[in-house]
């Protein structure tokens, strides 16, 4: 793969990204991306034969799929090759341009896009946009009507970009975050779980929209499930996690500092340490945190984990909905009857039971929240369907034609009346 090295360079130097999550998490799914993107464009693409009803005759009726137009790709620093490339590849399968705005948190990074898709694409087709974005996206909107807005991002941001969209009544794809929980039932594998939870937490150091944001225990299992946790950040990242190559760093220090003033929210069980000249935070789990606290409040974005137990299932319907519409919500219990009862009752945007984040990587799936978590969908098909519009299309044949359409209309009503009654 052309540039790969420098990708996984540019990674690291903006995030400390490993070679293994660079590629697991990052430039290996957009791969997957683009080869089942082009596997099955041509049936997405295909105009889709419907039913007509019998009053029509002889007469077809067709879908087709047409492209927005130009559309704007407003991408986030946290998984800053995925969530920028993912978006473009449906955009162009769409038959849309596209202007793309890279994070300038991830600065390297967004340096290397650009440089990728100058030399795949003439800029009249796909072109780059560099710079602050609370500078750059605002002075873009007002001056250009893009015919779609697509942004990754935090709440309160998506939630200006779509004001500024719908001055102009331009549609938007809003992939947001919030607090996703992760269920924890007495019925569950806790050495599986345990492992599941710290992996899912910990990749790129915890600074994922699907990460899970705090733990909801059955207060039967909390203690064993505690230290099963504590027992795998070692095993997974060794004794100084600071020293692995596998652990990553802190964007900046302004995120590193409101991570840190988490820190004093609750009691830490495990981890706390942290080092501000590294931007490194080490993995930490925290308990007796109260739902007022802004750890419980907003997204943590970060390698820090609550721990909250509960008796009954009503408890942790009750604590969801306090943080309505997470984006994703994980189960972990062998009881198939507790599965399907979290399912029914919380609003979320995807899931997974008994596994962590990886609903993310099927593009057989659709990606996207609810509520505050986002608007709108993709990957495989939804990301078509999202960057293209239906068109309808009713097709007659002239060589036979109904007179109940036409005037006078004396005696034809009942006709008429069949003819709905019937179609």
């Amino acid at each position: 793969m052309a540039h790969e090295a420098e990708i996984t360079a540019a990674l690291y130097q903006d995030l400390r990204k490993s070679e293994y999550e660079a590629f697991g998490s990052e430039t290996g799914q957009v791969l997957k991306e683009i080869e089942f993107t082009i596997k099955h464009l041509d049936q997405w693409a295909k105009p889709q034969s419907v039913s007509t009803p019998l009053m029509f005759l002889p007469s077809s009726s067709r879908i087709y799929r047409d492209p927005l137009g130009t559309v704007l790709v407003i991408a986030p620093w946290n998984y800053p090759i995925l969530l920028t490339l993912s978006p473009l590849i449906s955009a162009i399968a769409g038959g849309n341009t596209v202007v793309v705005k890279p994070s300038e948190e991830a600065q390297q990074t967004a340096w290397m896009i650009e440089k990728i898709i100058q030399s795949a694409f003439a800029s009249s087709y796909v072109h780059v946009v560099q710079g602050v974005g609370g500078e750059v996206i605002p002075a873009m909107m007002e001056t250009v009507r893009f015919d779609h807005v697509f942004f990754t991002g935090s709440t309160f941001v998506g939630q200006k970009i779509m004001e500024m969209a719908a001055k102009k009544l331009v549609p938007v794809t809003l992939e947001l975050g919030g607090k996703s929980p992760c269920i924890v039932d007495a019925s569950a594998n806790l050495e599986y779980t345990a492992k599941k939870i710290v992996w899912s937490k910990l990749m790129n150091a915890g600074q994922t929209c699907v990460a899970p944001d705090y733990v909801l225990v059955h207060h039967s299992v909390k203690q064993p499930l505690l230290e099963k946790m504590v027992e795998n950040i070692s095993k997974m990242l060794g004794e100084d996690p600071q020293q692995s190559v596998d652990f990553g760093r802190i964007i900046n220090n302004k995120r590193f500092s409101k991570l840190v003033s988490y820190l004093e929210q609750g009691k830490i069980v495990s981890g706390g340490r942290h080092d501000e000249t590294d931007l490194y935070l080490e993995p930490t789990i925290m308990e007796g945190v109260d739902i007022s606290d802004p750890v419980m409040q907003e997204e943590i974005f970060g390698p820090i984990l609550p721990i909250i137990t509960y008796k009954d299932r009503q408890e942790v319907v009750d604590w969801v909905e306090k943080n309505p519409f997470p984006l994703s919500l994980y189960i972990y219990a062998d009881d198939v009857e507790v599965q399907e009862y979290y399912i029914s009752r919380i609003r979320f945007g995807g899931s997974c039971i008994n596994n962590g984040i990886i609903h993310l990587g099927n593009p057989h799936l659709p990606f996207g929240g609810v509520g505050y978590s986002g608007v709108g969908q993709y990957h495989g098909k939804f990301g078509f369907e999202a960057f293209t519009r239906p068109k309808s299309v009713l097709h007659s044949r002239s060589w036979f034609d109904v007179p109940v359409w036409y005037a006078p209309y004396k005696g034809k009503t009942s006709l008429l009346k069949k003819i709905f009654k019937y179609t």
